[in-house]
Order: structure tokens, then sequence, then C-alpha cells
């Protein structure tokens, strides 16, 4: 039988009005490193400068990896301050806060990204930043913040949307997303704005907290895929999530490419979608596996942002993510376009979609097996 292929084709496709930032910050996919998919909320300052030395010593600064990502946990839980408001950092994580650590990275010549949620918590259950934007935005901004994702827990009720976005469903027994939707009740019509929606205000609300600060901070939105974000999410952030949470498993690898293979056409410079954290180096991804994920990843010029611990990261792995012809085109400076799908999605019988023709581009290929 023979394997079914993932073809994608270089072609050149407007997008929506995009968020422009100053310097160019955002006019290409970033390039870092999240401490989420290795320590979750085990963190430390020497998590994050472990990372940033190893980004120089192993040649990933050279490269262009700029990012150094604080995720979740980096601050106490017992909320804000009393008198400022502040949310307040973990001083046993970060014994000289979270600008002494700023600082540090920033000697290395490196970026520093934090994270908090469009929400009263984040998904760990600590303060998040609904209703703190500009209080939250200006802390960030005193303390060097260069980056900023944002994620779509603890959201209170009022601030709910007033109808459903169809998530994809992938039950299938090859993990396929099947174009049905987990949620069959309660949809939004298909004509429905989600540009008006709560979920899209949320996120406007940080963009312009963020907006009104000296300091350009890059702002990703972590929404998970949901509230049709690709619709509006260009002219929100630099960044927005396509789907769910990735793990280290190949199939769910794969249920992640195919969703987000819907959405690439919403892609270009300044304005990216984000298939979530690279998984290389973690779990039990075969070689090739690690290959086929980064080099996906960096097809659909989605933010790559290493997902493991630059310690103990094999030789290997070191040399799949500095690939310099992957990261040629993730980073093309001219051409800013994904490649993206011909044969799109998962029609049960493979069909050609004549908008997609091949019409004698360059193609890359991704064998599926049997």
């Amino acid at each position: 039988m023979m394997a079914p292929k993932l073809l994608l084709s270089l072609t050149s496709i407007p997008i929506a009005a995009a968020l422009v930032l100053p310097d160019g910050v955002g006019r290409l996919p970033a390039l870092g490193w999240n401490s989420w998919n290795e320590f979750a909320c085990n963190i430390s300052e020497a998590n994050f400068l472990t990372a940033a030395n190893k980004f120089v010593e192993l040649g990933f600064k050279d490269a262009g990896y700029e990012y150094v990502n604080i995720d979740d946990c980096w601050s106490v839980k017992s909320g804000r301050d009393n008198t400022t408001g502040r949310i307040i950092p973990d001083y046993t994580k970060f014994p000289d806060g979270i600008n002494g650590t700023a600082a540090k990275i920033h000697d290395l010549g490196l970026k520093i990204g934090i994270y908090s949620s469009a929400g009263a918590t984040t998904c760990a259950g600590y303060p998040a930043s609904l209703g703190y934007e500009e209080i939250d935005a200006a802390t960030w901004a005193e303390w060097g913040i260069d980056y900023l994702k944002y994620d779509n827990c603890g959201v209170p009720s009022n601030w709910t949307d007033e109808c459903n976005f169809c998530v994809p469903d992938s039950t299938n027994v090859n993990i396929y997303v099947n174009g049905t939707c987990t949620n069959t009740t309660g949809l939004c019509a298909d004509d429905y704005d989600w540009s008006t929606s709560r979920t899209a205000e949320r996120y406007r609300r940080m963009r312009d907290a963020l907006a009104a600060q000296n300091r350009t901070i890059l702002y990703s939105l972590c929404d998970w895929g949901q509230a049709d974000v690709q619709s509006w999410g260009n002219e929100t952030g630099s960044l927005w999530r396509m789907s769910g949470d990735i793990t280290d498993k190949w199939p769910r690898i794969l249920e992640i490419l195919n969703e987000n293979s819907f959405y690439l056409n919403n892609v270009d410079f300044w304005g990216h979608g984000d298939a979530d954290m690279l998984e290389v180096g973690n779990g039990n991804l075969t070689l090739a596996e690690a290959r086929s994920h980064f080099s996906l990843w960096a097809a659909m010029k989605s933010p790559l942002l290493i997902g493991t611990a630059l310690d103990t990261l094999s030789e290997e792995n070191v040399e799949v993510m500095l690939n310099e012809y992957l990261l040629a085109f993730h980073q093309d400076p001219v051409f800013g376009a994904p490649a993206t799908p011909y044969k799109w999605g998962t029609n049960p019988d493979w069909t050609f979609d004549p908008e997609r023709p091949a019409d004698g581009r360059e193609d890359s290929e991704l064998g599926r097996g049997t």
C-alpha cells in the first residue's frame, strides 16, 4: 500500500492586516527556548541561565535563536501586592527577581520572555492578567521583558463567548482530524464574526496595554486555536496558537500538523501560526521523527521554541535544530509565506485540491507509512 504523503507547496498568499512592531520585531517567526515542556512548574533562575549559556555555547545564538522564555509558575500563588497591584515574583525561584534574571540574559545578547493568561488565573493556578493588563504590561516593560506568552486559562464566566467554536474532532483510529466538531451544541453561526467575541477582546486588551509601553514586547496569543483566532490573530499579536497543546508522542505531532494545515493561508510576514513548542529531545521520539517534526514546524513557519534541556541534548538533536537550510527558509527575509499543503486536510480518498496545484513549484514530502 502506498504511504500517504503531505505535500507542501511554496506559494505566496496575501493575509489580512497584521500587527507591525518597531525594529522588525515579529516580522519573522520567533526562534528561542521555553521552559514548560521540560520543566513545567519545577523552575528556577538556573534553568534559564543554563539555557541561555547553552544557546551561546552550542551555536544556537549564532543561528538566530534569541528568546529564553519563562513559562507558568514564576510568581507566588498568594496574590498580588496589596499596594501596587503587581504580580509578585517567587524569590525562592528567582532570588534577584525577574528583572535580575532578565539582566543576566540580556548580558549574553539574548532576550527574555514571560508568561501570563487572559483570565483570573494561569493554567497552573497562579495570578493572571485579565483586568490588570496595564499594571502587568508596565511591570514587564520595567523588568526588561521582550516576549509575552498569553494563555487562555482561568476565564471568568462573564468573559466566556456567547456561543461555541467548532473544535476539530480527532477521534478516529489514525489520529487524523476528520473535519467534524468535538462539541455539537451551542455552535456559533457559520458567519459569526469572531473578531467581536469576548475571547478576541480579552486578547486585544493586553495588545493595547503592551503597545502603550516604551519597550517592544513580542506578543504570543496562546488561545489553543479557539475562537477562530486565525481570522483576528494577526492584527492582535505576532503569533497565535493554531491548536491544542503538543506532547512528545508522534501521533500528536501529526495531528497538530494536520489541524494547522487548514490555517496556513493566514501566515506571512508579521503574523505566524504557532504549532506549539518543539518536542525534539523529549520522550521517545526517534531521530527520524525529531527531524520530521522540526522540518515541518520550520516549513509551516511556526515559531521554533526549543522545549528540552539543552545541557543534556544529544549532538544529533542539536544538529536537527541547527539545520541551516531549514532555518534559511524559516527566516527568509524576502518570502514570508509558509509551505502550504495543496493536498488540503485529510480527505478520505486523499483527493487533490485543484485550488493548490503544484505548477512546477518546489515541494517537500512526508512519508506517513501504511
